[in-house]
Order: C-alpha cells, then structure tokens, then sequence
C-alpha cells in the first residue's frame, strides 16, 4: 500500500491559515526566547546558555521549558530596549 503524500496545495485555504498561523505562533515564541536568552546575564540562566539556545529549537514545548525553568529570575522589565 503506498500513501499519496499531501501537498500544500492540496489543502483547503482554511487548514493553510491555521498551519500559517500555527508556523507564525511558534517562530515568535522561539524568537522571543533566543532575544531574551541572548540579553540575560548567565548568572540568570540555569544551566550553561548553549543548551538552552538548544532547547529552544523544539517546536512549542522548547521555548515555554525555558521561559518557565530555564530562567532563575524574571526581571524581563530590565530587559526590556
């Protein structure tokens, strides 16, 4: 049995939206994690920051580990440009 892979245009225009939206939900969420990673002092980051930046790269589950436990403070006030 062999599987006809979908493609994007295959797709109706409202599962494109929500994938769109989905894709835009979670770069953001990366995105903001790796600025404040980059911007936070490592004494304020549990754990050596390589890994982190790591473990952001996991789609969804990675940016919200490091924004709830891979920070030892949250002074994102200071942080802010």
């Amino acid at each position: 049995m062999s599987k006809k892979k979908v493609q994007w245009a295959d797709l109706g225009s409202t599962l494109k939206a929500w994938l769109v939206a989905a894709g835009a939900v979670q770069l953001s969420l990366a995105l903001y994690a790796w600025v404040d990673l980059a911007r936070r002092a490592k004494s304020e980051v549990r754990g050596p920051k390589s890994r982190w930046a790591g473990i952001i790269g996991i789609n969804y589950v990675g940016p919200l580990v490091y924004l709830k436990w891979g920070r030892t403070k949250d002074d994102s006030a200071s942080h802010a440009a």
